[in-house]
C-alpha cells in the first residue's frame, strides 16, 4: 500500500477518533483545513448533531488576511457562538492535522474567546 498524504492523515484520525468524543455538556470542537479555507465546528457525538459551527468561507472578516490569520477569526467567532449557545468547556480535535500553524491559530483564539479545552 502506498503511503500518502491522505492515508497518513486517515490513519492518525483514525487513532484520534478512538478516544476522543464529543458529548452535550463537553462537545468535539472539530477543525476541517482545506487549501484556502478552514471550518471548525462543536459536534455532540451522542446525538450526531452539530451545535455551532463557523469557517472562513463566505466570511467578510477574513477575506484580506492570510490564512493563519483567518484561522485566528474562525477561533473566536465559534468560541463566541459557543458561549452564547451555554458551552464552556470542550474536546479538542484536530482530524489528523498537525497541531502546527493555522490550526494551532484556531484553538489559541478559541482558548481566548472563553472556550476550555
Amino acid at each position: 500500500m502506498a503511503f500518502s498524504k491522505i492515508n497518513r492523515r486517515a490513519k492518525i484520525k483514525r487513532r484520534i477518533r478512538k478516544r476522543v468524543t464529543g458529548s452535550s455538556k463537553t462537545p468535539r470542537l472539530s477543525v476541517f483545513r482545506s487549501n484556502k479555507q478552514i471550518y471548525a465546528q462543536l459536534i455532540d457525538d451522542s446525538t450526531g448533531k452539530t451545535l455551532v459551527s463557523a469557517s472562513s468561507y463566505k466570511n467578510k472578516a477574513t477575506e484580506k488576511i492570510n490564512k493563519v490569520d483567518q484561522a485566528g477569526v474562525v477561533g473566536k467567532e465559534v468560541a463566541e457562538k459557543a458561549v452564547k449557545a451555554g458551552i464552556e468547556s470542550v474536546v479538542f480535535d484536530r482530524n489528523g492535522y498537525l497541531y502546527h500553524g493555522r490550526v494551532k491559530s484556531l484553538a489559541d483564539s478559541a482558548r481566548e474567546g472563553g472556550l476550555k479545552f
